[in-house]
């Protein structure tokens, strides 16, 4: 059996960390910080998104980079695997929509708890306050880790679970890309991914706080549309934010780094326009000398009104019966397309994920160890490996740890 070192005690590193043992390796959990899972306490805003309880086909569309080198690590510990884990772990789930899952509680230490008590269990040490410095090798194979305070600590195999650049206060400062530079592999460069979006319009600042729900945001590049979803978004002071913004950024990263990008929101998506004016015409007809701005407010949230007004072309104080047909027509077409721009993307302070990382093809796909040096692994967000929203990530990260974990000899 293998003295094993896994550089990084978070989600890829635990539950690697927790297979190992199990298989009778002498594991050691290598962690800077005071203590286990940092980002992983903070994600689905602590609630801790465990994976999308999908069928194993139906991950690989959320993925959006590399999906195919997946294939194995998914079919071999997909999203029924993990919730079997955490349940026999003492953690009850559940399923929320677009097949989110969480643990019952809605506490992301739940998780974190249930990795530890299974780490002990099995056999585990963790090493707290402990900052690799270097993987060292020797004739194309691994020896052991370097650490910042000198000491050599040798070891059969090194597993790379340091995270990528997001959250870099949980201590995701981009070790991992360094240890597998100087090992001589190739490093994608990196950008933040799942993150807010920055939007040109000042009207938009000037929603700051507004949460819309069951909206349609379309994102185009000229009439080539980049990306159609439906779901939850919030105003910021510098763009928007939210559900659908973050799976959003996923897909138009490359194309924003290139050229501003035109969003547009439907406000009432479950209406086509001859639907959307006659629910407007039945307000005017029952309101008809009534000031516009007073009766346009049951269509929309309060505080979009002042801004649709705005941007709308028809006057707040103009009597809803001196309103023309082409003027009411076009305020329809606003509300089925609000329109803003998107100039840039958030940085990775604000990052879910990182794209970007060590690159797959020098990475065995079934197992995750190097093809250059024997008996290092990478495993997680510190691939060239990231998904939309909605637990795909955490299930690239279980996935990819699960396929290391079975593969060390």
């Amino acid at each position: 059996m293998s003295k094993v070192a896994i550089i990084g005690g978070g989600a890829a590193g635990m539950l690697c960390g927790v297979y190992a043992a199990r298989r009778g390796h002498q594991v050691h959990i290598l962690e800077k910080n005071e203590k286990l899972g940092k980002k992983l306490f903070i994600t689905g805003k602590g609630r801790c998104n465990v994976t999308n309880d999908s069928d194993t086909e139906e991950l690989f569309p959320a993925v959006m980079s590399n999906r195919k080198f997946l294939y194995s690590a998914f079919y071999t510990y997909g999203s029924r695997d993990v919730m079997e884990f955490f349940e026999e772990a003492g953690v009850p789930l559940k399923t929320e929509r677009g097949n989110r899952v969480f643990p019952v509680s809605d506490h992301s230490s739940d998780i974190i708890r249930a990795l530890e008590r299974e780490l002990k269990k099995a056999g585990a040490q963790i090493h707290l306050h402990t900052e690799v410095k270097e993987v060292c090798t020797q004739d194309e194979k691994v020896t052991g880790v370097l650490l910042s305070d000198g000491t050599f600590f040798e070891a059969d195999t090194v597993v790379v679970a340091t995270g990528g650049l997001s959250y870099p206060s949980t201590g995701s400062t981009g070790d991992g890309y360094r240890f597998a530079a100087e090992t001589g592999h190739k490093v994608i460069s990196q950008s933040p991914s799942l993150v807010p979006l920055v939007a040109k319009e000042d009207y938009v600042s000037k929603l700051q706080g507004l949460s819309l729900r069951n909206v349609e945001l379309t994102v185009k590049s000229g009439k080539k549309v980049l990306y159609k979803d439906f779901g939850e978004m919030m105003f910021t002071h510098f763009g928007v934010t939210g559900p659908l913004i973050l799976s959003a950024s996923a897909q138009i990263g490359k194309k924003l780094e290139k050229e501003p990008l035109e969003a547009f929101l439907d406000l009432k998506p479950a209406l086509d326009a001859e639907q959307l004016d006659a629910r407007i015409l039945r307000e005017f007809d029952a309101n008809h000398n009534k000031q516009f701005k007073n009766v346009i407010g049951v269509l929309f949230p309060s505080s979009l009104t002042p801004i649709m007004i705005e941007i709308g072309g028809i006057p707040g104080e103009k009597t809803v019966h001196e309103i023309s047909r082409e003027e009411r027509q076009a305020f329809g077409r606003l509300i089925k397309a609000f329109p803003f721009t998107i100039t840039g993307m958030g940085e990775f302070k604000e990052a879910i994920i990182t794209r970007g990382g060590v690159s797959v093809k020098e990475i065995q796909p079934s197992t995750m160890e190097s093809k250059k040096i024997k008996n290092l692994y990478f495993t997680g967000e510190v691939l060239d490996l990231d998904a939309v929203t909605g637990g795909y990530n955490l299930q690239i990260a279980w996935s990819t740890a699960y396929a290391a974990a079975q593969a060390i000899e």
